[in-house]
């Protein structure tokens, strides 16, 4: 089997795991809701620009991250989102191990 089988392989069997799967259905119940897709969505917009300002040390960095803390909490209080939000952080969970997996084995090449 040479390794694109292998990655193939691989990325057969996540479409069958629990994560992706919930991940899938959690997804498609926000794109129905157009409400909640725009809090989510907002949300996303606002972790990314919160992340940036953490890094780069910005002024305004603790008032995004508040920012940020409140509209997950305001996201935590829907039912789909909150499932849509803890699927995801699941289904990120089980992709960073598996690169890290990766990563490990490899690492006396990459550094």
């Amino acid at each position: 089997m040479n390794i694109y089988d292998t990655a193939n392989k691989l990325a057969a069997e996540l479409k069958q795991t629990d994560e992706y799967k919930a991940y899938k259905n959690s997804k498609q119940q926000i794109e129905s809701n157009a409400e909640v897709k725009s809090k989510i969505d907002e949300f996303d917009k606002l972790r990314v620009e919160a992340q940036k300002a953490m890094l780069k040390g910005e002024a305004n960095a603790n008032e995004l991250s508040v920012k940020l803390q409140n509209l997950y909490t305001e996201l935590y209080q829907n039912e789909i989102a909150k499932n849509y939000l803890e699927a995801e952080m699941r289904f990120s969970v089980m992709v960073t191990d598996i690169n890290k997996i990766i990563s490990e084995a490899i690492k006396d090449v990459i550094g």
